[in-house]
């Protein structure tokens, strides 16, 4: 990989939130960021898709059973916590508070991340299949 070309469907400066289509947990994370963010500085993808699929593959990422949130910001990968620290951080109002957690050791903040992500399944449950966008949020994600 090159820092001259970016991942595919990224528009340089682009930021990605790559997240688990069928898990209902991810959908709810998915609605608030619509929700909270009003500048639409975020797109989305569901790791099912075409366009998630090949983010997986360019960042070498396991495409099969994924259990992380993946953010992509300007062509560089955050993972776990990272990913959801960062994107908090930028979202406006009393959110970007939540940015302090990263002063909780990376360890113990990812440990705790991943217990949830393991069993978010059964905690959460998941759908059948991937929802689909609404006509109003279709442009909030990547297409081909």
């Amino acid at each position: 990989m090159t820092d001259q070309v970016p991942p595919p469907s990224i528009q340089n400066g682009e930021r990605v939130v790559l997240f688990d289509g069928v898990c209902k947990l991810c959908n709810g994370w998915v609605k608030f960021l619509i929700r909270h963010d009003p500048q639409q500085q975020f797109r989305l993808a569901s790791v099912q898709s075409a366009e998630g699929q090949a983010l997986l593959r360019w960042f070498a990422l396991p495409t099969e059973r994924f259990g992380s949130m993946v953010y992509v910001e300007s062509g560089v990968l955050y993972l776990r916590t990272d990913a959801l620290l960062r994107i908090v951080g930028q979202l406006p109002g009393y959110w970007r508070l939540l940015a302090w957690l990263r002063l909780i050791p990376r360890a113990l903040r990812n440990a705790c991340y991943e217990r949830i992500a393991r069993n978010r399944y059964r905690l959460f449950g998941r759908y059948d299949t991937c929802l689909l966008p609404s006509a109003e949020q279709a442009r909030r994600f990547l297409h081909d």
